[in-house]
């Protein structure tokens, strides 16, 4: 499928379309005359005398070399191979396409001053799957992702290495292969690629939708761990975070409440309960899962924004009349959002981790046996599992330290504040699948303990949930080898068949609009 896209308002829904589905894209053709426009002005720089950074000079601190006119073919392209510096494993192809996709949508927004033909190989490696393969380390987000974008433009001129049919080969054979002829980068081109924070962006933007799928799912995991201690509903009540007033924290007390909705296990200690009040991980997880949403809501809109930004350099201003040099490859806006996220994660982790220890835990489960097993002592039942969480949760804690404090300069100190959003970015694949993992354990062991308050059932919408559970995790009887029921909730968690089975109001799962 191809999906056409206007350059400044494409939002976040078109783009986890495109990189969940593999669809191909092209920029509208309204764009075209303001791409023309912008490249007729770097042509008339590059033919003339004066010095135009990134047209007829060196780049960085080689700024002031003044390079001919006959030399700014080789300029460009000795600037894509000498800055494919790239280490690492290589990113994986959907977000790669991502990222050739927001360099699309920044290159169509017609500051940046390339052919068509730029645009035009691009859209057609997207459509003809020709994917470069990029090295995921060795960009400080400043100025912008030099090194993986490198490693992508150097497949648009056919060199480097790309992905084709499955395989990974030489760019050129994979061009011919897909009949793709590659191209010849002309004045400002190849700093056009190089420049910008897509990287960041993509790998930000894919952090951004994992931990929206977590998030979502921690409301169902928590309510069916609420049930499974027998906790009361109380703290739910509308009222309560209405007087507050965060969105958020509203969202999650309302999804959580209705999830909950006619259990019989909750009304049968509604009276005579002698337990005053929950603890906090069952009494403040509207508060604190309702916050790290705020959070990730706000992070999207910096993503969105970003999405649509022109972030190489310099600039053709067209209605100026000037190309001029500025900063906007400098990605701390990126490196904050993925600092924010990152702290979601690991509070949402945080949180339900103690979930976990509340419900194995005989002296505060509320009569649930010892690690919700039905033969304590002969069985160890999930004790481990709850090590595990642990093990993650605290993991997190040590990845949601914020990068972007951590700047270093680079380049003979031309680029002396940097951002860090690569990393920033890229941890949170790591930090995803940790809380898959912790909240993949929390829906056993709600299940499990749910399973204990026989004859009296939950709520016909968490039946669902245990019901769907149970399709690839067996209820746990005697000790059995664990790992595969751990890896089986962990994915059900990341793909959301979890959260799925229930139903959950757009903001719950990551849509403001």
């Amino acid at each position: 499928m191809m999906v056409t896209l206007t350059p400044g308002s494409t939002t976040l829904n078109q783009l986890r379309d495109i990189w969940s589905a593999g669809h191909a894209a092209r920029l509208d053709d309204t764009c075209r005359p303001g791409i023309l426009t912008a490249a007729r002005a770097v042509a008339t720089a590059a033919a003339g005398e004066a010095a135009v950074y990134g047209v007829n000079t060196g780049f960085g601190k080689l700024a002031s070399v003044k390079i001919a006119a006959e030399d700014t073919e080789t300029l460009q392209r000795n600037l894509v191979l000498s800055h494919c510096c790239g280490v690492g494993d290589a990113l994986d192809i959907p977000t790669t396409r991502l990222m050739m996709v927001l360099k699309l949508l920044s290159l169509g927004r017609g500051a940046s001053g390339v052919a068509m033909t730029t645009i035009d190989i691009i859209e057609t490696m997207l459509a003809k799957g020709v994917t470069p393969v990029i090295p995921t380390q060795g960009s400080v987000g400043a100025s912008g992702d030099l090194a993986p974008l490198a490693h992508m433009a150097a497949s648009m001129i056919g060199e480097g290495e790309a992905m084709f049919d499955g395989t990974c080969m030489a760019t050129s054979k994979a061009m011919e292969k897909a009949g793709i002829s590659p191209i010849i980068l002309g004045p400002k081109e190849g700093i056009a690629l190089i420049n910008g924070t897509q990287f960041s962006t993509a790998c930000a933007l894919v952090g951004l939708w994992g931990a929206f799928d977590n998030a979502a799912a921690s409301v169902v995991t928590a309510a069916l761990s609420t049930d499974a201690i027998m906790g009361s509903t109380a703290p739910l009540r509308d009222a309560i975070h209405t007087l507050r007033g965060h969105r958020g924290q509203i969202e999650v007390a309302r999804a959580q409440r209705a999830i909950m909705e006619g259990s019989e296990i909750r009304e049968s200690h509604r009276d005579d309960d002698t337990r005053v009040q929950d603890p906090y991980c069952i009494r403040c997880q509207p508060q604190v899962t309702g916050a790290a949403m705020d959070l990730l809501h706000f992070a999207a809109r910096t993503l969105e924004v970003e999405a649509n930004a022109v972030t190489d350099n310099p600039l053709v201003l067209v209605d100026d009349g000037v190309i001029v040099s500025g900063g906007n490859f400098h990605a701390e806006p990126v490196g904050f959002a993925a600092d924010q996220i990152a702290v979601a994660l690991s509070e949402i982790g945080a949180i339900a981790q103690r979930r976990v220890a509340l419900m194995v835990d005989p002296n505060l489960s509320f009569d649930l046996p010892p690690f919700l097993t039905p033969d304590p002592g002969l069985n160890s039942g999930l004790m481990i599992a709850e090590v595990t969480t642990a093990a993650l949760m605290s993991e997190n804690k040590h990845l949601a330290n914020p990068c972007t404090t951590d700047s270093t300069p680079t380049s003979a100190n031309q680029e002396d504040h940097v951002s860090m959003s690569a990393h920033a970015a890229r941890r949170l694949g790591k930090m995803n699948a940790n809380l898959n993992v912790i909240l993949g354990v929390e829906a056993i062991c709600g299940a499990q303990g749910i399973g204990f308050r026989a004859p009296m059932k939950t709520s016909d919408a968490l039946q669902d949930v245990i019901g769907e559970l149970r399709r690839d995790v067996p209820e746990l009887t005697d000790d059995r080898y664990l790992a595969p029921s751990i890896e089986a909730a962990a994915a059900m968690v990341a793909d959301g068949r979890l959260t799925n089975a229930v139903t959950l109001a757009p903001f719950v799962k990551g849509d403001a609009s």
